[in-house]
């Protein structure tokens, strides 16, 4: 596990020091470096640490509020189904949600139909 954080560690090392800050919409999906996390905490996969998010609201040029994705089919009232996201069956694991600085956005995979997103709005403020 050890390996695992300091992997982790240089990463996120590398993303800080990145100029980068990706343009972003609310409605997108995107791959983010979420990380090693603690606990329960949803983790990102692979080497680059990353997890498939949606984009639930702007809050300024460099950041933004983000639910994790998840293709666990495990039936829970903080995973709202979205359809399919990159060929697998997806939830939003509204019970995740986090402010991301944009330098952890990579790639942009498409934007959640209204619809969706609006569920997924609901379900968010319900939790409150």
């Amino acid at each position: 596990m050890e390996e695992i954080f300091n992997n982790w560690n240089l990463r996120k090392k590398d993303i800080h020091l990145s100029k980068t800050h990706h343009f972003y919409h609310e409605r997108e999906i995107w791959w983010c470096s979420l990380g090693i996390n603690i606990g329960a905490e949803h983790n990102g996969d692979n080497i680059e640490f990353q997890r498939p998010i949606l984009i639930l609201k702007a809050l300024s040029a460099r950041t933004c509020l983000v639910i994790p994705l998840t293709s666990s089919t495990h039936e829970h009232p903080m995973r709202v189904i979205i359809g399919q996201i990159d060929g697998k069956e997806a939830r939003a694991v509204i019970s995740q949600i986090r402010v991301i600085d944009t330098k952890r956005l990579t790639e942009k995979i498409c934007f959640l139909n209204k619809a969706t997103f609006e569920t997924i709005r609901k379900a968010v403020k319900g939790m409150l």
